[in-house]
C-alpha cells in the first residue's frame, strides 16, 4: 500500500504576512525569555551605536564565551542583534529598528485604536537613527 508524502510544515512563504510577522514576534519574545539573553540585549542597547565584541559581552554579564555565542545565535534568530564583522572581532549591536517594531505590534490597538490613548512614548523610545522607523 502506497502512503501519501509527507507534507513539510509550512514556512514563512506560505503562510500570509500577518501570521509571519506574529511567528517573528513570537521568536524576539522567546528569544528574550531567558535571563541571560535579556541581559546581553540590554547591554547591547546601553551600547549603541557602537556594539561589542562577544568577548566584552561574557566578561560583561560575567558568562562563559561559548555561552554568550549560543545566546547571540538564539537572539540573533529572534533579529534581536545583528553582527558586523571589524578586522578579527565579530561586534554585535542590538537591532533598536526590530524592538521598535515588536513594540508598535504589541500595542497597535491599545485602548481599541481611539485617539485618547497616547502611545508615542512606547513607540518613539529611541532618539538614535539606528532605530528609525525605515521609510517605506
Amino acid at each position: 500500500m502506497k502512503h501519501a508524502p509527507l507534507r513539510a510544515p509550512l514556512t514563512a512563504v506560505e503562510l500570509p504576512d500577518s501570521e509571519v510577522f506574529e511567528l517573528q514576534s513570537l521568536a524576539a519574545l522567546a528569544a528574550l525569555a531567558q535571563h541571560t539573553r535579556l541581559r546581553v540585549f540590554r547591554l547591547l542597547v546601553e551600547r549603541e551605536p557602537h556594539g561589542m565584541a562577544a568577548g566584552a559581552i561574557a566578561e560583561s554579564v560575567q558568562a562563559p564565551q561559548n555561552t554568550i555565542s549560543s545566546h547571540l545565535s538564539i537572539l540573533a534568530r529572534g533579529d534581536l542583534v545583528m553582527s558586523e564583522r571589524r578586522g578579527r572581532s565579530i561586534v554585535y549591536r542590538a537591532n533598536l529598528q526590530k524592538m521598535r517594531t515588536l513594540i508598535e505590534y504589541l500595542v497597535a490597538n491599545c485602548c481599541q485604536g481611539k485617539a485618547t490613548c497616547d502611545i508615542t512614548p512606547l513607540t518613539e523610545f529611541c532618539p538614535s537613527p539606528a532605530c528609525a522607523p525605515k521609510r517605506r
